[in-house]
């Protein structure tokens, strides 16, 4: 595989159309950002364990490897001109090694720290960003420390790779805080004190080779089973908070010295308060409405950080909703995508996975509307007809 001429590092300039982007991972992000990228002119590569991914089947190379196969991560790096990731939950190793032959964007440290919930809340606490209280677990002894001083109820995670509500349990009693951090194999976990919030927000915000920062403004998350089911933008919370979100995200991009995209998101207290939940070092579901909504989506924007291009404009053209389509609505069948697209302000977007399995993400819907109640009827209208009568 040539490489392109549009060499790049950002001290020889920018990354140019016609060069190559290699994508760890191979997901719906990843193919969210391999249409954007093929519509500016670049070429895509990806790697990943599968084949005929998400990402694969619109991208020009799709590689499959192990992530701790470093030498076919060398061979996947030294034939593009800058990698970046759409999922986080690689090993920090294998950042490392693409970065013998192309920048990382965003670099190798940042996914160190963000793919471990105890070393992400470390480092927000040690900057002073507003977290939940929490302790580390490394053994019964800790856990029963921790418990003395958190309380129950209280939620205790596994420390790495977590997405999605893996990895964590309520616990309300000692009992089942003892049984949840055996059934994890004694491995380190993270307890956190249970927050009653009022909603959960995220700001999705990009950041250039020079600094140059951008947002688009803070999203309303609606969850079900720990899974994202609805995000609303604008988010329907005072212009004075909203502020204050945005500017905790600046300030995070900046102390991790991010180039590209990273999602914060916050629980928002009964009492006003923002605090951190967690970090995604990448474009993030709750941004997926930015594709049709916005002048600039997030993949776009994340194109154009990690190629050193100025970031462009993300205005929102109307208020919108998305919600998500998970693999329960095939249970009784293809889904009626013609109820769907008989509403005119709804966008179909399906990510080309070939089993549908009850909780994983296979598309989503957005709705473009006149005001934010508007988009929410008119997405989850359009969701309710997708489902067919159970057989």
């Amino acid at each position: 595989m040539k490489k392109s001429k549009n060499k790049g590092r950002n001290e020889r300039g920018p990354i140019l159309p016609g060069a190559t982007i290699g994508v760890l991972g191979s997901g719906q992000l990843g193919r969210m950002f391999a249409i954007a990228a093929r519509r500016m002119g670049y070429r895509v590569h990806t790697l990943s364990p599968e084949t005929d991914t998400p990402t694969g089947q619109v991208a020009d190379v799709e590689i499959r490897a192990q992530y701790d196969d470093l030498d076919a991560v060398r061979r996947f790096a030294s034939g593009v001109d800058v990698v970046t990731f759409e999922f986080e939950n690689v090993l920090s190793a294998t950042a490392e090694a693409a970065a013998e032959h192309v920048p990382v964007r965003p670099g190798g440290e940042v996914l160190h720290i963000t793919q471990n919930r105890l070393r992400e809340k470390g480092f927000l606490a040690a900057h002073g960003f507003p977290v939940t209280p929490f302790r580390a677990v490394r053994s019964r002894d800790d856990l029963d420390a921790a418990l003395a001083e958190i309380g129950c109820p209280a939620i205790l995670k596994t420390a790495g790779f977590g997405y999605d509500g893996k990895g964590q349990t309520r616990v309300s009693t000692s009992g089942e805080a003892l049984a949840a951090f055996e059934a994890a194999g004694g491995q380190e976990m993270i307890l956190e004190a249970f927050v009653d919030f009022a909603c959960e927000l995220s700001v999705v915000a990009a950041r250039g080779f020079n600094g140059e920062f951008a947002h688009w403004g803070v999203i309303e998350n609606q969850h079900r089973h720990h899974i994202l089911d609805l995000s609303i933008s604008p988010a329907r919370i005072p212009p004075a908070l909203a502020r204050d979100a945005v500017e905790i995200a600046r300030a995070v991009l900046v102390e991790l010295d991010v180039i590209g995209v990273l999602c914060v998101e916050f629980f928002l207290t009964r009492d006003g308060e923002l605090l951190i939940n967690e970090l995604a070092p990448r474009p993030h579901n709750s941004g997926h409405f930015t594709f049709d909504a916005c002048i600039t989506s997030q993949f776009e924007q994340q194109l154009r950080a990690v190629c050193g291009l100025p970031l462009g404009s993300t205005d929102l053209l109307r208020p919108a909703a998305m919600a998500n389509l998970l693999g329960d609505l095939w249970q009784s069948g293809e889904p009626d995508w013609e109820a769907a697209c008989a509403i005119p302000a709804v966008k179909i977007h399906l990510y080309g996975k070939l089993e549908a399995r009850p909780g994983r993400k296979m598309g989503h819907l957005t709705a473009l509307g006149d005001s934010v109640a508007n988009a929410i009827d008119l997405v989850c209208r359009a969701r309710d007809s997708l489902r067919r009568p159970s057989r």
